[in-house]
Parts: C-alpha cells; sequence; structure tokens
C-alpha cells in the first residue's frame, strides 16, 4: 500500500534532512510542509526534493498551526493515491523506526496511534509540569468524550485513506492539538477501527517546543464542544 508521511516543519532546519532520510530507508513517501520557516527549512526540502523521487514539499505562506498544515497536506497527498497516510513531528521525538510498526497494524485498523499511555509506552525527557499537561489533557479528553482511547492529545498517526475522507474535514478548525483529539474522536463516532501501539516518546535534542499556552487552552474549551456536537 502507499504510506506517505506528512511532515510538518516551523524552523527545522536541524533536522529535516535527517528525518527525511530515515524515512526513505523504511519505504514511504515524505510530504514536507513547510509554514515558511525563516531558518530555511524550506529550501532544505526543496533540495531534497530535487535529489529523492520519494519527497515532496508543501510550501505554505506562513505559520498558522498543526491543524491546518495536516489538512493541506491531507489534501495535497489523497488526490495522488496514498492509501494509508501517517503524521509524525519532524524533531525526532517520534523516531521513524516506529513507522513500520504503524503500518503493520494498519492490517487491521483504519486508525492507529503511537501510544505514549498504553502498556509499554513511555515518554523520555520531560519534566514533570510537561508530563502532567500532556496526560492531563489527555485524561480530560478521554473522561468528556467517553471513548476508550489513552493517547487522544499524540500526534503519531496512521490513517486509512477512507478515514480521512469520511470524517469531513472541511469542517475542522483546530489549529493545535484539538486537531489530534478531533480527528480520533470523528474516526471513532464514524465507526472507523481505532488501535493504538506503544511507543517511545523522546524529547527533541534540536530546536525549540511549539508548545504555548494557546494550544493548550484551545483543547480546554473545545473537546466539550466535540462533546456537545457529538463529534
Amino acid at each position: 500500500m502507499t504510506a506517505v508521511v506528512c511532515l510538518p516543519t516551523y524552523n527545522e532546519r536541524d533536522n529535516v534532512e535527517r528525518m527525511v532520510r530515515a524515512l526513505g530507508a523504511h519505504g514511504v513517501e515524505v510530504l514536507v510542509i513547510d509554514d515558511n520557516s525563516p531558518d530555511g527549512t524550506g529550501d532544505i526540502a526543496d533540495r531534497l526534493a530535487g535529489e529523492l523521487d520519494y519527497v515532496d514539499v508543501l510550501h505554505r505562506e506562513r505559520k498558522q498551526g498543526l491543524g491546518p498544515a495536516y489538512l493541506d497536506g491531507f489534501r495535497r497527498v489523497l488526490p495522488g493515491g496514498a492509501e494509508l497516510v501517517l503524521e509524525m513531528d519532524c524533531d525526532f521525538s517520534h523516531d521513524p523506526a516506529d513507522v513500520p510498526r504503524l503500518i503493520a497494524a494498519a492490517t487491521d485498523a483504519d486508525l492507529v496511534l503511537g501510544s505514549r499511555y498504553v502498556q509499554g509506552g513511555s515518554v523520555v525527557n520531560w519534566g514533570p509540569l510537561r508530563r502532567l499537561v500532556s496526560a492531563g489533557g489527555s485524561w480530560y479528553a478521554r473522561l468528556l468524550l467517553g471513548v476508550p482511547v489513552r493517547d487522544l492529545t499524540g500526534g503519531f498517526k496512521c490513517f486509512r485513506r477512507e478515514v480521512l475522507e469520511r470524517i469531513e474535514l472541511e469542517t475542522i478548525t483546530a489549529k493545535g492539538y484539538a486537531f489530534q483529539i478531533e480527528t480520533t474522536y470523528r474516526a471513532l463516532k464514524t465507526g472507523f477501527r481505532v488501535r493504538e501501539i506503544p511507543i517511545a516518546f523522546v524529547d527533541r535534542e534540536h530546536g525549540g517546543s511549539k508548545m504555548s499556552r494557546a494550544i493548550v487552552l484551545e483543547a480546554v474549551w473545545r473537546v466539550p464542544v466535540m462533546r456537545a456536537r457529538g463529534w
């Protein structure tokens, strides 16, 4: 099956080439989605696209958030025939060696989540506050939405194309990690099979985190809205 990794970037010049080449070793195609990074990440991605036939680049005018970046990526890869569409971070917090595990798990699931919070999953190099915010956010969303998924805020995912075609992407407006909660919730409410597999999430070594207070607050207010609307 044709698998494409959507890889959003903003100021990832220290990571993007290593990540793209590491993904290529696992036989997947890569779409780099760059939000006009001032550090030249987009230029590096263009060079890689010129050298490597499995790489494509989508340039966006400005930084608009994780959700809009993924949505633009989905619109790019689905018409090209992608059968599996993966999300992951460019900073090596998600291990590219885990990509084949997610793809293999998609043989009997419609959406596969790389999960930090199932048995065997872990988080490495995070302080107590960030652990609390992340685990607490997943607990809060799971409780309010009434779903069994333990890692609703995670961003390492593998969708079958049918999921993305049916969950009404055009109506999703979340910009931060609420986007991850909402896409998984919609998949569950539509009746798709969602499976979590354990991963080790390792904090980035290069570059800065994109987490902000606004991202956290967006998730806090959007989750009750999702519940009220039924997705």
